[in-house]
């Protein structure tokens, strides 16, 4: 494999690792060439963690997001501009934010945590948004990382919460010939009636728009969202879904989830939560979210479940893997780590195992969902948001490749899960992170694990 200097830099800060073996194809381990020399950009750990990065596709150039601070890089790492973004006085009990509305909460100097950092490559700026006030986001200009916006005197505004931990993930839909979307997910941390868990959003060309982050749709009783009912908590009291990853193809946005649910396991009368991951599908042209579909996703090797979903990454098949698994070698493959189980979201095991999945092969089992559902068979299979089982309703049309729902059977749950292609599996260092390319048409993977290692 020969990478360019830059590449080899990117890949080294993604993954914040220390490179110190290599598994040779048989398993055995191989010493790292002794010359190998990298470079690194570290803070000091009182100024907080780096929490996201994004690389500028065009440029190589990097942008992370880190507490307090967003940091422009060059590709070899030497620091371009700074922004600061915190400390501020703020209370996360404060509705709206206090610096919309006075509030009787004490404030303290609070730690702006980067909870989101994308790049708008149409208007040329950079989106980063924190902990603070409830989740407000910057719009920062590529180049020097002048502030061209801050919404923040709406409610919408509010987008990514204030808890630390919480998971939050947006995807940019753009246009040519109009405003693009940003369909954001976030767990809401005890807070459905304040946040929607997943939306699509206007960016305006116009960073201080008064439209800036407002939903693509409103009305009395339709909103380009979904909201977690309060009836799910009484059932799930610590209910929320975690949002590992999103990305967009064809006519189709996607997030990957990781959630809690009861089950009766077998020979039992009584529930027990557990967690699934489930891959949700969106239509990037739908604005009532009638095409909402959710579908689980794992993978199993020699009798042994990997249910827990770390990390994922979309990539293309190549044409040595795609004649493997009977696709053409641009389709859309995802590569996934699972840990072992499903019973501990926080504790997760260390067996793991990376699982690719063909992505048509995932929306050809939805199609079959869908089509099964508008013959009227069974029912919507969405415990969270119906909480009791509503049957499906019977319909004659056609559903196609790029059917995006109805305001019927909608929306709407894949009962069997979709199960992945183990390729790899890590008994006692649990992988953590992946990502991966087409190099001379063979795939190729890097996976980080949890002591700090790269694995190609």
């Amino acid at each position: 494999l020969i990478m360019s200097p830059a590449m080899w830099k990117w890949t080294c800060l993604v993954s914040h690792l220390l490179l110190s073996t290599t598994v040779s194809p048989l398993g055995r381990q191989q010493p790292l060439h002794p010359k190998r020399s990298f470079i690194t950009f570290t803070r000091d750990q009182a100024e907080g963690n780096f929490n996201h990065l994004v690389v500028d596709e065009r440029t190589g150039l990097i942008y992370l997001g880190a507490v307090n601070r967003i940091y422009k890089l060059s590709s070899d790492l030497k620091v371009m501009v700074t922004h600061q973004t915190g400390p501020e006085e703020d209370n996360p009990k404060c509705y709206p934010p206090s610096v919309v509305q006075t509030c009787n909460e004490p404030l303290t100097r609070t730690n702006n945590i980067n909870k989101m950092l994308l790049i708008d490559y149409k208007e040329n700026r950079l989106i980063a948004c924190g902990s603070l006030y409830q989740g407000i986001c910057k719009l920062l200009r590529l180049d020097d990382l002048f502030k061209l916006g801050e919404p923040y005197h709406k409610k919408e505004h509010y987008l990514s919460g204030v808890n630390e931990s919480g998971s939050v993930f947006g995807v940019i839909v753009s246009y040519s010939n109009m405003d693009d979307k940003l369909f954001i997910a976030t767990a809401v941390d005890g807070k459905p009636e304040y946040f929607p868990t997943i939306s699509s959003r206007k960016l305006t060309k116009n960073s201080e728009a008064d439209g800036m982050f407002a939903y693509v749709f409103h009305d009395e009783f339709v909103a380009s969202m979904i909201k977690i009912p309060s009836d799910t908590f009484t059932i799930i009291p610590d209910f929320d879904i975690y949002y590992i990853y999103g990305f967009s193809s064809g006519n189709f946005v996607y997030f990957l989830t990781l959630q809690p649910e009861m089950i009766s396991p077998p020979g039992s009368t009584t529930k027990e939560q557990v967690y699934t991951s489930k891959l949700v599908r969106l239509c990037k042209e739908d604005t009532a979210f009638n095409s909402y579909v959710e579908v689980p996703v794992g993978c199993e090797k020699n009798g042994v479940e990997y249910r827990l979903l770390q990390a994922a990454y979309l990539s293309k098949a190549g044409s040595i893997l795609a004649r493997s698994l009977g696709v053409g070698p641009e389709d859309d493959i995802l590569f996934t780590v699972f840990s072992k189980g499903q019973k501990r979201k926080m504790k997760s095991l260390d067996e793991s195992a990376l699982c690719i999945f063909v992505l048509k092969k995932i929306n050809d089992r939805i199609k079959d969902r869908l089509q099964s559902c508008y013959r009227g068979e069974g029912t919507l299979d969405l415990a969270w948001l119906k909480v009791k089982d509503i049957p499906c309703s019977s319909a004659l049309l056609t559903i196609d490749d790029n059917f995006c729902g109805l305001d019927m059977n909608a929306p709407l749950g894949v009962s069997s899960m979709v199960r992945g292609l183990p390729i790899f599996t890590e008994d006692g260092d649990r992988m953590t992170s992946v990502i991966a390319y087409v190099y001379k048409n063979h795939s190729l993977a890097f996976v980080g694990t949890k002591s700090g290692k790269l694995k190609k």
